[in-house]
């Protein structure tokens, strides 16, 4: 990797910092998107894949601990967490969790920077990311690139908005997925409504009982995920 060219995400709620960060960071070559919160993080790693992550631990809401260790069920990405907090145990707590580095507030912009340049000249260069090519849902099978569901040697009929809602979903297992974000992927300018609707639908052609789903679930206040073996 080309330390250089990596994208970078800046998650902070304070707004000062977070525009100095993605400044600073821009200027010293790095593509830089910024989110100033745990959903809004959420909401760009859906289109982006990042080479990092800059990642404040006291936010309102989701912390940044919380964030992470949601990250850390489908991803590897880099996290380099920030906070106020210097208490050993927050640091150790943090590193349990998946955090590649930790930085203390306040912080020397360079000293970031080293830290910054120092994660991505450990992450290897030449390794493939691993594509997924099949979800397997108990005695379901869902092929992303055919967008087809096969329930042992039958074909499962999905609706073209069904089966592009499953690929969205198959193609980041253990991501959260707002109301919004798939309302923006599969029905621009509709309504909320009707991803529950495709969701309900989905259930119903996956999930042995939908009253207690296993595979696609809802996140209370935050949206769906989904969970395949």
């Amino acid at each position: 990797m080309i330390v250089e060219s990596a994208h970078i995400l800046v998650v902070d709620d304070d707004a000062r910092l977070r525009e100095l960060l993605k400044k600073y960071l821009s200027d010293s070559g790095f593509r830089v998107t910024a989110a100033e919160g745990a959903r809004a993080a959420r909401a760009k790693m859906i289109g982006i894949t990042f080479d990092l992550i800059v990642l404040d631990q006291m936010m309102p809401g989701e912390t940044g601990f919380e964030f992470m260790a949601s990250v850390r069920d489908h991803s590897n990405v880099p996290i380099l967490m920030l906070t106020a907090m210097a208490e050993t145990d927050d640091r150790i707590l943090g590193l349990e969790l998946g955090a590649d580095d930790y930085l203390i507030k306040p912080f020397e912009p360079r000293e970031l920077l080293l830290r910054i340049n120092s994660i991505l000249r450990r992450v290897p260069e030449d390794v493939d990311e691993i594509v997924l090519t099949e979800a397997h849902l108990g005695e379901f099978i869902f092929n992303l690139e055919r967008e087809e569901l096969r329930h042992g040697n039958e074909v499962v009929g999905l609706t073209n908005a069904e089966a592009r809602l499953l690929k969205i979903f198959a193609e980041k297992p253990g991501a959260i997925f707002t109301r919004e974000n798939l309302l923006n992927l599969v029905a621009p300018g509709g309504e909320d409504r009707t991803v529950d609707v495709q969701v309900n639908r989905l259930r119903h052609k996956i999930e042995l009982d939908v009253k207690m789903p296993r595979y696609l679930q809802t996140v209370r206040g935050q949206g769906y995920i989904f969970r395949p073996d």
